[in-house]
This record gives C-alpha cells, structure tokens and sequence, in this order.
C-alpha cells in the first residue's frame, strides 16, 4: 500500500512537473510536509468504516457569523447561543461562511485568511463553536481581495504575494472560458514590471491566484494547517472548479483543478484523516459529480441541482422532473455522500439544471419566482450573450403561489425539508429556511447586491418574538423541522450512506425507498407535490407482508389485508412509511 508521503510525492509531481521540473519536486513536498504538520505530527486513526464519517444524526446549519445580532454581543456568540437554544442537538455541523476580514461579496473577497473579522469576534469564539459542533469552513481558493498584502505586494514583486496571481498575456487564448458573471474578465494593474492583465473569475475585487506556482499552494497548506489547530473539521473549496487556467479551455474544471484537490486531500487526511473535504462546484450535474473522483477527491459534494429541481417541482404539482433526475443519480461510493440543499447565501443556480430542465421549463420557473420577488444575475457567454445564472430569492418567497385560495407557502416549505432529510446524504439547512425569513429588499437597495435578498440579518430581539409567537410562520416552521430532524436522527435507513432506490409514483407523488445498512429498516418516503389530495395503491410499494408499517411522521399505519389498500395523502403531505419500530422522538420545543 501506498504511504502517505509517497502518495503526496507522486500528486504533487502529477500536478507541477510540467510547471517546474522532477528537480524541484521533492523541495516542494519537503515544504508541503513541514506546512501541514506531517513531519511532527503523530499518527492517528481514521475512521474504522468509510461510512463512519457521518450518520444519520447529522444535520449541517448553514450561516453566516452576523446573521442574527445583538447590540453589545459578539455575533458569534450569538450565533452559538441561538444555536443551543433553539437548535440544540438538531444541528451537529455548523458552516460559518467566511468569518475572514474581507473588501466585498458578504466575505469572499478575503483581505487576511489567518484572522477573523473583528466584526465579528476572534478565534476564541470560533473555537468555542468547534467544542459544540463539528465546524465547517471556507477554504476560498480561487480569489482572494484586490486589497490584500498579497495583492499589494504582488504589484511592487515582493514577497510573500510576488507570482501568485494569474495574469493574461496576449497569447492566451479565452474563446471558450466559462464564467458566472458579467465583468470584464481581467483587470490592468500597474506592476513593477509594467501594466499586466489580472484574471478576475468573479469580480475586479477578486483577484484570481495562480496555483502553477507552487509557493500559492504552500500558502495554503499552512492556512489549512492554521484552520486544523482552530478546530475546523470540514473544509468547503470555495470556487474551486475555476482555480486552474490554461489557454484555449473552458478555464473550468480542468484536470489539474481535480489534481489540486486531490493533493489537498492527502495532505489533510495525513494529518486529521477524519476530516471531511466538500467541493462547492457550481456546474452542470454531471460535472459535480466527478468531484467525487475515485473516492479520492471530495468527500461530499454540494447537490447543486436539488434546489432548483425542487421548486419546479413545486411549481408545477409535477415530480416527473426530479424523478427522472433522482433515478439517474448514483449511489455514492462509502466514503463520500452528497451534501443535500434547498437554500444558501447565494441564489438558486440554473446551470446545475442544465439538460435536466428544458428552456421552456427554465423560463416558467423564472417568471413564478420573479412573480414572488425573485431578482436575477446574469452570466455572460464568450460571444457575448448572456442567460441567467442564479435566481435571487429566499426559500420561503420562492413557494409563494399569490393565486391561491389558501395559503400554503408553509406547507410546501416543510414539504421541501422532508424531502431534504429523507433523501440519502447529508441535509444541510440554511439559517434563513429554518425560521422561514422573507425577502430583504431593504438590504439589497442598501448594498446595491442582489444576492443580498436572502441574506437578512436578524435582531435577536425580534427573532426571538417571532419564534415565541408560536403561530407566527417563522415558529410554524422552526418546529416542524426540528420535529422532522428528531425524527430523522432516530431511523438508521435516513444514514446518509443507506440503499436508496426511486419509484415511480406519477406525476403527483415524488417517492424514494431506503433501507438501512443491516438491511433490519425501510422507509418509502412518500410526498404529495400537489395542492390536492391524492392516493397511492399500497401493492405499488412492494411492502413486506409479514412487517407492520407505520408512518413515522403521522403514526398512521397501513392495513395491508384489507381489500385494496391504498395510502392517502393530503395535499403536500409527506409520509415516511416504515417497517421498524423506532423510539419516540425526544424534541423537546421552545
């Protein structure tokens, strides 16, 4: 079996040979090595099973630091004691997105990566989130601030900056680059050896690094290293399809980006080998999944095409959509599991539908959420053209029906977060879903953005009144979720690594099997996408005969002797129909 130090040795040699040479290749380990930690490091232990890495507890809250404050608070202790208030044991990873100082983008333009932002609190606070939760963190890859000390630095060619940023001569060739924006792909800057063409993927504050220079990854392997001693867990790869350029490519997920990756993987696992590495790769579904390599890159991968393919779902009262996806999508390998979203700090990405939605449906879906105060971004082609990139909206907006009699955004809200939890992965939820926040156009006039219409920030004071008024929609739909993770948490065929099998249910019914990995539980997750009850023969379901089954949800059990035994479903009602007895759910509400 291949050693650790070998297999670094042989990732680093496939990635920069062709950049710098065999000779240089072992001083570039020797220094991965000491960056990382290795060469002191004592050996410890994975996992003893690949699927021990999560289970069927685990429940991943996204958010930012700020998203709920407090005058005379730290946001992030807030955030903790929100966290144990009202999410308790329900959440056990928690994404603080960039905590980092930053210029733009709500933190992605990242001025200092080893400190955080006073705004927000220091690496106490951090810490003190890690000794409760498992912490999940943003390695942002691709770009850092256009007014950071490397950046500056880079400019005059000094050092620690000088060479790591990926400028464009005018031989490069950018006919096929893919991109999510609209700006001018590069950006002159005066150097010190004279103005050069700065590649900018996202924005003219996010000045892309160059990683065939090997001093960038250095860089970064001792950030990760920083990170590790802080208490991070998991590393989210921020961008990480773009990090790789070469001329007369689509500059995205170029082989090498895979090889980087990968590379980063070893060098972590080495030193913490239960960490858990998850590419953020917005791109078409076929693209994403090869993230997962050979069970060599990413341990989870976002499941960029739930989003969108849900809410056209709902939309429509159709799940033939998302069925036919669902049944194209292949079990994850043990090791890996898919990262499952309805809702982030970013929008909802259409390119992730690519080929699985066709324009007209795209565009239907478009009109309904821009009906519901939906904004757009915009990507713009290599001819010049442009579509659109992502639909800004919060969760709870984009489930709005204004023709309805009666109102039933709540109902396909907590819909939406049934299909989440039961489906084979890990959920992730992002704050703003779990107490249903409305649009914030307030916030998007004020910061000119329009991602930031989902991402409100909370006054402690008024969240908590919402939450207490127990009818209000932000209450309704706090409990009903937590009331769903406490079921989830207890059913061994919701692990995230548990057989999922599809079925076919018509049009009106979205449904899915699982069964745990004894093989002992099954549940057939049954959702109702309609705004009108429907039903379902329970022969279609191949149930066993000799087992009795109960919904989980409901505690309503199915009479399989009767004569025709069908399941009726009210409108977007879910049912998880299981076989085992199971304790009764300890959530205990505020």
């Amino acid at each position: 079996m291949i050693g650790r130090k070998e297999r670094v040795q042989f990732l680093t040699g496939q990635l920069y040979r062709s950049v710098v040479g065999d000779e240089r290749i072992n001083n570039i380990v020797e220094d991965l090595v000491d960056a990382i930690g290795a060469s002191d490091a004592h050996t410890q232990s994975g996992p003893e099973h690949p699927a021990d890495l999560w289970s069927e507890r685990d429940v991943a809250l996204i958010t930012y630091g700020d998203s709920i404050l407090d005058e005379g608070s730290k946001p992030l202790t807030v955030l903790r004691d929100f966290c144990e208030t009202w999410l308790g044991n329900c959440v056990t990873w928690v994404h603080i997105l960039p905590f980092f100082p930053y210029t733009s983008d709500d933190g992605f333009s990242v001025l200092d990566y080893s400190s955080v932002n006073q705004a927000l609190g220091d690496w106490n606070e951090i810490t003190n989130i890690a000794t409760d939760y498992r912490l999940m963190a943003d390695l942002v890859l691709n770009h850092c601030s256009s007014r950071s000390a490397w950046f500056e630095n880079f400019k005059q060619g000094v050092d620690p900056g000088k060479g790591y940023f990926f400028t464009k001569n005018s031989s490069f060739d950018v006919s096929r680059v893919i991109r999510p924006r609209t700006s001018d792909l590069t950006m002159p800057v005066v150097t010190s050896e004279g103005e050069q063409q700065v590649w900018c993927t996202f924005s003219h504050d996010q000045v892309d690094f160059d990683f065939s220079n090997p001093d960038v990854l250095l860089e970064f392997t001792r950030i990760i290293r920083l990170y590790l001693d802080r208490g991070v867990r998991i590393f989210r790869l921020d961008a990480v399809a773009f990090t790789w350029k070469r001329s007369g490519t689509t500059c995205i997920n170029l082989p090498e980006a895979h090889d980087l990756v990968r590379l980063l993987r070893a060098l972590i696992e080495w030193v913490q080998p239960d960490a858990i590495i998850i590419t953020e790769t917005n791109v078409p579904n076929i693209e994403n999944l090869a993230y997962f390599g050979q069970r060599d890159e990413a341990h989870c991968i976002y499941n960029f095409a739930l989003p969108p393919l849900l809410i056209h779902t709902l939309i429509e009262a159709d799940s033939s959509r998302i069925t036919r996806w669902l049944m194209s999508m292949p079990p994850a390998i043990l090791g890996t599991t898919y990262f499952n979203f309805l809702a982030s700090h970013d929008g909802i990405g259409l390119r992730p539908v690519e080929g699985l939605l066709s324009e007209g449906e795209l565009d239907s879906m478009i009109d309904q959420l821009q009906e519901n105060g939906a904004l757009l971004s915009w990507r713009e082609h290599a001819d010049g053209t442009r579509t659109v990139y992502e639909v800004n909206v919060s969760l709870f907006n984009a489930f709005k029906q204004s023709d309805e009699v009666i109102d039933r955004t709540l109902d396909r809200m907590i819909l939406a977060h049934a299909i989440l939890l039961g489906l084979e992965g890990v959920p992730a939820i992002y704050l703003h879903s779990f107490v249903a926040t409305n649009n914030d156009l307030s916030r998007v006039e004020n910061t000119g953005h329009n991602r930031a219409i989902n991402r409100h920030q909370w006054a402690l004071d008024d969240l908590t009144r919402q939450l207490n008024h127990t009818e209000s929609q932000h209450a309704q739909c706090l409990r009903a979720i937590r009331q769903l993770i406490d079921m989830r948490q207890l059913q061994p065929a919701f692990h995230p690594n548990a057989t999922q099998f599809t079925l076919n249910c018509g049009r009106s019914i979205f449904g899915f099997w699982r069964r745990s990995p004894d093989r002992a539980q099954s549940i057939f997750c049954l959702y109702n996408v309609t705004p009108t009850s429907t039903t379902i023969a329970a022969a279609s379901l191949n149930l066993v005969g000799s087992d009795s089954w109960r919904d989980l949800i409901s505690g309503e059990t199915v009479d399989l002797f009767s004569e025709d035994p069908t399941i009726e479903l009210a409108p977007y009602q879910a049912v998880w129909l299981t076989n085992a007895m199971t304790p009764k759910p300890r959530f205990v509400g505020s």
